[in-house]
């Protein structure tokens, strides 16, 4: 088909509905008459003019036109369309449509402008000593990281799009050869059939992924460090990265997984391992510690000792609610103030903290409304709550589920709703591996990398708890 400028144009201003931000320029060259189509904000107008439209000018009759812009210096090639609606997508993506009338196609390129977050420490997860590089919110850059780290042609980079108002590129990850192919295309079939308006973040995909849609554990892993990343796809996981968004999600994901970090990976094998045990320590205490207060004080007070139990009477006395309702009104307290704390300016965080814990706390004691142990059993389980930051949502919502059951049936019933909790847990498959893998089922090869961890010269196999094709990585 031959291009004709004039129909050309008003065709994509119809498409584009007239929108103020879509430059049209239209000029003459040695070729004839010519136009440029281009948003606004997306484009470097000075590459414009010195690296396309000054070439065009002084570039010799009996050179093709395609073959004259791929002689252009451009940072990226160009590309030739001859269907006027992937023009449009191109466009729409920040690209530049040059057309030239009586040309045999459209030319697309690329020339945007770089005006994005610089690389720097993630702020979700403080690094004490390794890489300090995260990701940000262009994928292109986020995918650059990742092939910086793995530099090998094995490394696959599928790219879709998802949404059909916003268009949002995303970009599956795998290490060829080691990923299993199953969980590829299961990945990529999930994405394929997400139909919605719009992708604003990544968490918009992860609910896609996670294998229970009303679960209440995470059963995607997500991060913002390029080398947690990386660590993840030589181990055979896929990566998932979102245009738009600085969290990158992994499948398979595994419940241990939320009490690793990777400081564990940059430091000796007995204080990761004592790290760990402390991680796992404090989300027991800030599930069931309420709720074991509740119970005791309510019920099975005869179990306490008698002077801790003289100390907690002396404490309650004169206290107007009963500790069910006592505990609950704490527990709504602190998540009062933690999501205050959250949305306010950083620079008034510390004032809300001594407002909270100083006046409201203190005042609320010795006004006889709360009682301070009470206080404290939700400080030190609210002190817990960050020691698994994946796992946030789920361990605080558990927190408050054990507290109204023991309130109702003490620590039979806390007992009873542990056991059912690790019994829907094991239950749980995620892309063919057991969601609490490596102890239910025991997987003997992959303990090395559990509750102690051994040296990393030791860990000769990737895990056996997850699918891939390759096991031997040393």
């Amino acid at each position: 088909m031959k291009v004709e400028i004039e129909k050309d144009l008003n065709t994509l201003k119809r498409l584009l509905c007239d929108s103020d931000d879509v430059t049209f320029k239209t000029f003459e060259t040695s070729m004839g008459k010519s136009a440029v189509a281009y948003i606004d904000g997306f484009v470097d107008k000075q590459s414009l003019y010195f690296a396309v439209l000054k070439c065009l000018y002084d570039a010799p009759l009996s050179v093709p036109v395609y073959e004259k812009l791929c002689r252009l210096p451009i940072p990226e090639s160009v590309d030739m369309f001859e269907d006027l609606n992937e023009v449009l997508s191109k466009v729409l993506s920040g690209n530049i449509v040059l057309l030239i009338d009586g040309a045999e196609g459209y030319f697309c390129m690329s020339l945007k402008k770089t005006s994005m977050r610089a690389i720097s420490e993630p702020p979700t997860e403080s690094v004490i000593r390794g890489p300090r590089e995260g990701f940000i919110e262009d994928y292109k850059t986020n995918i650059t990281l990742l092939r910086r780290r793995i530099k090998n042609g094995n490394l696959i980079v599928s790219e879709t799009t998802v949404g059909k108002q916003t268009n949002t590129s995303v970009a599956v990850c795998y290490i060829k050869g080691i990923a299993d192919e199953k969980v590829v295309e299961e990945v990529k079939m999930r994405i394929s059939k997400i139909k919605i308006d719009g992708v604003p973040d990544s968490y918009y995909i992860e609910q896609y992924l996670s294998e229970s849609k009303y679960s209440l554990f995470n059963q995607v892993g997500i991060s913002e460090k390029p080398d947690v990343i990386s660590a993840k796809l030589l181990e055979g996981r896929v990566a998932v990265i979102v245009d738009g968004s600085p969290s990158v999600l992994t499948v398979p994901f595994l419940l241990f997984e939320s009490v690793q970090d990777s400081y564990d990976y940059y430091s000796n094998d007995w204080r990761a391992s004592l790290i760990r045990i402390f991680r796992i320590i404090g989300m027991v205490l800030t599930i069931f510690l309420p709720a074991v207060y509740v119970a005791m004080e309510t019920y099975h007070s005869h179990l306490l000792p008698l002077k801790f139990l003289i100390s907690l009477l002396g404490a309650t006395s004169g206290i107007p609610f009963p500790p069910q309702i006592e505990m609950l009104l704490v527990l709504l307290l602190f998540e009062i103030l933690n999501q205050a704390s959250i949305r306010m300016p950083r620079f008034l965080g510390i004032s809300l903290s001594i407002v909270g814990a100083i006046v409201l706390g203190e005042t609320a004691v010795k006004a006889g409304l709360i009682s301070s142990p009470a206080v404290l059993i939700i400080a030190l389980s609210s002190i817990g709550i960050f020691c698994v930051p994946l796992q946030l949502n789920s361990v605080s919502t558990l927190r408050v589920l054990f507290v109204c059951v023991a309130s109702v049936t003490g620590l039979y019933g806390v007992i009873i709703g542990a056991i059912i909790t690790v019994g829907y847990l094991v239950s749980i498959n995620c892309y063919g591996s057991p969601f609490t893998a490596p102890f239910a089922p025991v997987v003997t090869p992959d303990l090395g990398d559990g509750f102690l961890k051994a040296e990393n010269f030791n860990q000769t196999t990737r895990p056996f708890s997850i699918p891939n094709t390759n096991r031997r990585r040393k």
